[in-house]
């Protein structure tokens, strides 16, 4: 049995997380329920940060906010002192509320509307990734309309890829972001933003991929911008002042993930970058990351109430609990596989083998299958651990499920940072049919 962070079993035989009973917890805030372990996410943002002051680089680790975002998700991050990645409007938006440093804000996405790229100038944030032409055209039209000069990185697809799910491959040369390195888009991105005074270009990004064990991938995306850059900066004098390569860093959610540590990825990143700026003699740039599931992946845990079963002779038995693919649809989406223990009782004897189903009314809503579980009855608390990441970022509300409450907790204190939905919720933005009288 693993336990991430915290987490741990009680006197009472109880999953603890943060110095709190996870079943109090669940009594008293209904389930599903997402747990955070607040002391877990600080100590994972210091090790990136310290790894990079270990070197004695110029750096930025910024959360990448799509794994998990709410206000207070986002005032932690700024406690810690890292920069922050938004990919929408909402991100941003979020970020803004929470009061989070605009100039620590890095906009990303593939598509980002006009009003959106309106938001980011006005709020002046700190850069805008630009993914394509059509981007840079709004920026360029928005930045004439407003007299400001737009910090801006070039997204580009090195043609690198990562080990990983195909769904979540985003750096080799067929993707939907970034211009590519290999057939001229780079390029020519990078003359019309210099030839612009609505930019100033501060370098390059690009993103591998995700869940990445490894450090080879980083090490060869590196050397493909460095290149680029160093074509660059020989035809026209460009000196980067940042590099990003993006994030991906994996984390364990079963015995067959093997992560490595955090100062691997960082090291291993600091030494290519160096070796690169001084082969291409440029001067070091500053070296930004974007961590997110590795950040708040683990240090999730979601509660479900058991309820009901069904045995299905010589084949399987099935639990169900009162979530499923609308709290974490991951394991539809990408067969992502979860570990879990009985909240209520984790040392119980394992003796029966069974299948997790959520509740949606689909055959495809399955949140593990074939987990060792002591023998259960209905109201048995079940949780599944390293739910952290992209678990309320994606939650739904299919077959009008209320999206989960999130607790927050640390050093036996728990605080709710987002509340449960209601069925009010479900339907304030629901109108009235108006049948039209016929005469």
């Amino acid at each position: 049995m693993f336990f991430h962070g915290t987490s741990c079993v009680n006197e009472k035989g109880h999953l603890e997380i943060g110095g709190v009973d996870t079943v109090e917890l669940a009594k008293m805030y209904g389930t599903p329920l997402y747990i955070y372990d607040v002391a877990l996410i600080r100590a994972r943002a210091r090790a990136f940060k310290e790894a990079f002051h270990l070197q004695g680089v110029r750096a930025q680790v910024a959360y990448a906010s799509k794994a998990f975002s709410s206000i207070a998700m986002v005032q932690l991050a700024a406690e810690e002192g890292l920069s922050l990645d938004v990919v929408s409007g909402g991100e941003l938006y979020t970020a803004i509320a929470a009061g989070f440093p605009p100039e620590r804000i890095h906009f990303h996405g593939n598509n980002k509307s006009r009003d959106e790229l309106a938001m980011a100038l006005e709020h002046g944030i700190g850069c805008i990734v630009a993914d394509n032409f059509y981007e840079l055209e709004l920026i360029e039209q928005l930045a004439a309309a407003s007299g400001r000069v737009v910090p801006v990185l070039l997204r580009v697809t090195p043609g690198v890829e990562a080990h990983t799910h195909d769904y979540i491959l985003t750096g080799q040369e067929d993707s939907k972001f970034g211009f590519d390195l290999n057939n001229g888009q780079a390029d020519e991105a990078f003359r019309r933003v210099m030839a612009s005074s609505a930019f100033q270009l501060l370098g390059v990004h690009c993103h591998i991929g995700s869940q990445i064990f490894e450090t080879t991938g980083f090490v060869l995306a590196a050397q493909k911008v460095f290149t680029k850059m160093a074509e660059w900066n020989k035809a026209y004098g460009f000196i980067p002042s940042v590099i990003n390569l993006g994030g991906g860093f994996g984390i364990r959610y079963t015995e067959e993930d093997d992560p490595i540590p955090v100062s691997a990825y960082v090291d291993c990143i600091v030494e290519e970058v160096k070796k690169q700026a001084k082969a291409c003699q440029l001067p070091l740039p500053e070296i930004w990351i974007e961590p997110g599931r590795s950040l708040v992946g683990d240090a999730g845990t979601t509660i479900y109430t058991i309820g009901s079963r069904k045995d299905v002779p010589n084949i399987r038995t099935y639990l169900a609990v009162d979530g499923g693919m609308s709290d974490n649809i991951r394991p539809a989406l990408y067969g992502a596989k979860y570990e879990a223990v009985l909240a209520n009782r984790v040392l119980g004897e394992r003796t029966e083998t069974v299948s997790i189903a959520g509740k949606c009314c689909e055959s495809g809503d399955m949140l593990i299958w074939d987990i060792a579980l002591p023998e259960t009855k209905p109201g048995d608390y079940l949780a599944v651990f390293c739910t952290g990441a992209y678990g309320y970022s994606m939650a739904n509300n299919y077959n009008r499920l209320p999206r989960p409450a999130i607790v927050f907790v640390e050093n036996g204190d728990a605080q709710l940072v987002v509340k449960r939905e209601t069925y009010e919720d479900l339907i304030q933005h629901d109108l009235p049919f108006k049948t039209k009288v016929r005469k």
